[in-house]
C-alpha cells in the first residue's frame, strides 16, 4: 500500500499526502476516501488534490489530533472508487496565435511541431481533480517526451480555452487569467458555465482526447 502522512494545515485543516509515485489506482482511492469524508459530521469540506486530500474540520481545536489519526486509518482502509466516466473529445486549433508556445515546446523536446501535435492528441488523458480555477482539470497521461517546464515569465493574461503544458501535465484554461503554462493550442468549448445545471464540462474520472482542428473549424 502506498504510504501516506497526515499533518495540520493552519488551524482548521488536516492534509493527507501520499508518497510518490502518482498513479490512477491511488487517485481512485483518494476519490473513495473523499466520498467517505464528505459523510463525516465532523468535516465541513474536503478538497481532493493530486496525491493528497485537504480536510477542513468543523471544530478543529478539539478534533485536529483525532482527525489526523482517523484520516490516516481511513486511508489504510480505503478502497478505489471508479466513478461513471465519459470520454470527452476536445477540438483544438494548434499553433499560430492560438498556440504561441508550440514551436518553443517542439524545440525544447527535440521534436517537430507536427510531432508535438501528433503526440499530444494521440494520448488518452484522465481527469484527476479540478482546481486552480472553476472547471480547470488536471490531466494525467502526458507523454514523457512532451514534458516542458513552465514559462520563466508567466503571461499577464491567458485566453479562456487555451490548451497548455506545464511540466508533466497538460490542461485547459476555463477562464481568462494570468498563467505560466506553455500554450500550444486553443479550444472553443466552454469548460465552465456557472449558469448551467452542471457548471463544469469535466469531472474527476473522465477521459479526455484532444482532436486537432484547422483554423475556422474549432
Amino acid at each position: 500500500m502506498q504510504r501516506a502522512r497526515c499533518y495540520l494545515l493552519g488551524e482548521s485543516a488536516v492534509v493527507l499526502e501520499l508518497e510518490p509515485p502518482l498513479s490512477l489506482e491511488s487517485q481512485q482511492r483518494i476519490w473513495g476516501l473523499t466520498q467517505r469524508l464528505l459523510e463525516a459530521p465532523s468535516v465541513s469540506e474536503v478538497i481532493p488534490g493530486m496525491n493528497n486530500i485537504t480536510v477542513v474540520l468543523r471544530e478543529p481545536q478539539s478534533l485536529a489530533l483525532d482527525g489526523i489519526e482517523r484520516i490516516q486509518r481511513w486511508w489504510e482502509e480505503s478502497e478505489a472508487m471508479i466513478p461513471a466516466s465519459r470520454c470527452v473529445e476536445i477540438p483544438v486549433i494548434y499553433g499560430g496565435s492560438h498556440g504561441p508556445d508550440l514551436a518553443e515546446v517542439a524545440e525544447h523536446c527535440g521534436l517537430t511541431v507536427s510531432q508535438v501535435v501528433e503526440q499530444h492528441s494521440a494520448a488518452q488523458y484522465v481527469v484527476y481533480f479540478l482546481g486552480f480555477q472553476p472547471g480547470f482539470a488536471y490531466l494525467a497521461g502526458l507523454a514523457p517526451t512532451l514534458v516542458t517546464p513552465r514559462r520563466a515569465e508567466p503571461r499577464l493574461m491567458v485566453p479562456a480555452g487555451s490548451v497548455g503544458i506545464g511540466g508533466s501535465q497538460t490542461g485547459i484554461y476555463p477562464l481568462a487569467t494570468p498563467g505560466g503554462w506553455q500554450i500550444i493550442g486553443q479550444t472553443s468549448l466552454k469548460l465552465f458555465n456557472p449558469a448551467a445545471e452542471k457548471p463544469t464540462l469535466l469531472t474527476p474520472g473522465d477521459t479526455v482526447r484532444f482532436v486537432p482542428q484547422k483554423e475556422g473549424v474549432c
